[in-house]
């Protein structure tokens, strides 16, 4: 069996003509060799795969070729290629400055190739330095690299750098073209083109991607064996799912995003794809744009056709939630939950069809709120142009009414005052401001309170109706807080009652020492207020961290919400305490002694 030569190796190039995506570079190299004009010591720095060594081997045969030899020569014994990641001591540096002082046997140079010249030591750096700085006239150093900052300043700048780019789509799919043509496979251009974004301008990369693929689908290389093959989505996936969020069939959707996830695709891999998918769908739109479309000639027809369909508005609103999506992905506790919601709101863009369709968007505290937003609440809130102007409205309804309603506001001050206990001739000054603040401030630049809530919903959604519903319901709940308050009126000894009472909620919790301060000191009334003194602050702060509980309690047992609760440390206030029956017997047993020894005869016990 024939030994197989992967296509890295088989067609590496062998002229600078061959080379793929280094003109510039390439260009360079040839104009200084035809001038006699080349440095001795060249720095190639890049990408993986893009040709720094291929040029390398090519400069090392093109200055030694003369007319003297055979087109074949390879000048193997003017080429040395050292690997520094694998000798990068001083002693290997030695040996290399030792092995330069010796002229060639044939051709004119000897070439040095050091591959990731970056692995080398500081110190055989250093040892380096002399040589490469006047180096014999027959020795040419050519350096490689893919990390040019890792190498010291000193030996930068003793050398001629070429920064190789990385190659672009475009030229890596028409050089698989070619070796695809001359291996007598049958390639999609959509198949190469998917090969060459994944190899990420690395065209070694490509080669290997290319083998790898040939091998699994044989001479036939199709898109669908290609995105089977990398574990890649196919567009298709990406134009079906955009149409069914333009269609707003969101149980289509899930039920399409769940088929992706049991094919083992990652939910963040699907949503950085949908974003790409809408960025180049709204790249069409523009003629001008159109060449940033990176795409085959079949899947560009696609996206031009599918362009037509989808909106401006739509696919800007559709890139700002699939990339807030994508930040959020990593955080999230729920991941399959934060896509499917990102893909309900996607589809809800564009409900009920071309009637609503939003044509841009507002940001309001990060989130995106269409304009039709603000038109149907300003539909809602208009006042009838019918309503008599003499008409006056009750005062309780004024009270039920949500304040955050401008419009009604507004109609509000230009009727009648509602405050019927003031006279009409003489207007009391809160209506003052009250009349000039319409004016001060014209209703359309009053801030609707919806629009702060805080859950993204679409206007025309069934959320955005239940979330109206909530806030109005919210906004009457507070109003109905705010109206005035019980203030029965009670007596000192309702309070001490309903006091008492509390202290026996505090023994049952068993919260003894708490009770031992409310019932130290019998608590005073004056006014609405309960007056306690205590004979040292740390029985305040004590009291004081339930003085929440207890007003609560004493206010709703008297029913009256204007109770208040004065503590005072007063040093003077003798304290008292709560004996147990073994002290009190200790008391009495010092006032009688008798009464221990009547307790041992009689055997009795505590």
């Amino acid at each position: 069996m024939e030994q197989f030569i992967v296509s890295a190796r088989k067609y590496r190039p062998t002229t600078f003509e061959d080379v793929v995506g280094q003109r510039a570079i390439t260009k360079t190299l040839e104009n200084a060799i035809a001038n006699n004009h080349l440095a001795q010591a060249l720095l190639f720095t890049g990408p993986r795969g893009v040709g720094k060594t291929t040029c390398a081997r090519i400069l090392a045969k093109k200055i030694n070729e003369d007319d003297t030899q055979q087109t074949d020569e390879d000048f193997a014994f003017n080429i040395f290629e050292l690997d520094a990641a694998s000798n990068n001591s001083v002693d290997d540096i030695r040996n290399l400055t030792d092995q330069v002082r010796i002229p060639p046997q044939v051709g004119n140079y000897k070439v040095y190739i050091i591959d990731e010249v970056h692995m080398l030591s500081t110190a055989a750096f250093n040892a380096f330095l002399k040589t490469l700085e006047e180096p014999p006239k027959h020795a040419i150093f050519i350096l490689a690299t893919t990390e040019k900052h890792k190498i010291i300043p000193t030996i930068l700048s003793r050398c001629q750098i070429f920064d190789f780019r990385r190659i672009n789509v475009q030229d890596i799919k028409e050089h698989l073209a070619k070796i695809a043509l001359s291996e007598g496979i049958n390639a999609e251009d959509d198949a190469l083109h998917i090969i060459a974004q994944k190899a990420d301008g690395a065209l070694r990369d490509a080669l290997s991607t290319f083998d790898r693929v040939v091998s699994f689908s044989g001479k036939e290389l199709t898109r669908e064996a290609v995105t089977e093959n990398l574990n890649v989505l196919d567009y298709n996936w990406f134009f079906q799912v955009t149409d069914l969020l333009l269609e707003n069939n969101i149980p289509e959707v899930l039920l399409t995003y769940n088929t992706i996830l049991s094919k083992g695709f990652d939910g963040q891999h699907f949503v950085m794809g949908l974003g790409s998918h809408f960025r180049d769908l709204l790249v069409c739109h523009n003629q001008e744009t159109i060449p940033l479309l990176e795409v085959g000639e079949q899947v560009k027809a696609m996206y031009l056709e599918q362009s037509k369909k989808a909106s401006k508005a739509f696919l800007i609103q559709g890139i700002d939630l699939t990339n807030t999506c994508d930040l959020n992905y990593k955080n999230s506790q729920n991941q399959r939950l934060l896509v499917e919601l990102c893909l309900m709101q996607l589809a809800s863009l564009t409900f009920e069809g071309q009637k609503k369709k939003y044509s841009a968007s507002v940001k309001t505290q990060n989130r995106i709120v269409p304009p039709s937003y603000f038109e149907s609440e300003a539909q809602q809130t208009k006042p009838s142009n019918t309503a008599k102007p003499t008409e006056t409205a009750p005062t309780e309804n004024k009270v039920e009414e949500p304040q955050s309603e401008p419009e009604s506001e507004k109609s509000t001050t230009q009727e009648t005052p509602v405050e019927t206990n003031t006279p009409s001739s003489q207007p009391t000054q809160d209506e003052k401001p009250r009349d000039e603040k319409p004016s001060a401030t014209p209703p359309s630049k009053k801030v609707n309170p919806r629009i702060t809530a805080s859950v993204p919903v679409s206007a025309l959604s069934i959320k955005s109706i239940q979330e109206r519903q909530k806030l109005k319901q919210e906004a009457l709940a507070k109003q109905k807080q705010n109206r005035q308050l019980p203030t029965d009126s009670f007596t000192q000894d309702e309070m001490v009652a309903a006091w008492n009472a509390y202290a026996e909620i505090v023994e049952k919790q068993g919260k003894f020492n708490l009770l031992s301060h409310l019932t130290m000191n019998t608590p005073i009334l004056k006014g609405e207020t309960i007056h306690l003194e205590y004979p040292n602050q740390t029985i305040k702060k004590e009291l004081e961290f339930e003085k929440t509980k207890l007003l609560q309690y004493l206010r709703k047992k008297l029913n009256n919400h204007k109770i208040d609760l004065d503590i005072v440390v007063n040093e003077t206030v003798k304290k008292k305490y709560a004996y147990s029956p073994r002290e009190k017997y200790e008391q009495l047993k010092k006032t009688n002694p008798l009464l221990d020894r009547l307790k041992d005869e009689f055997d009795l016990n505590l």
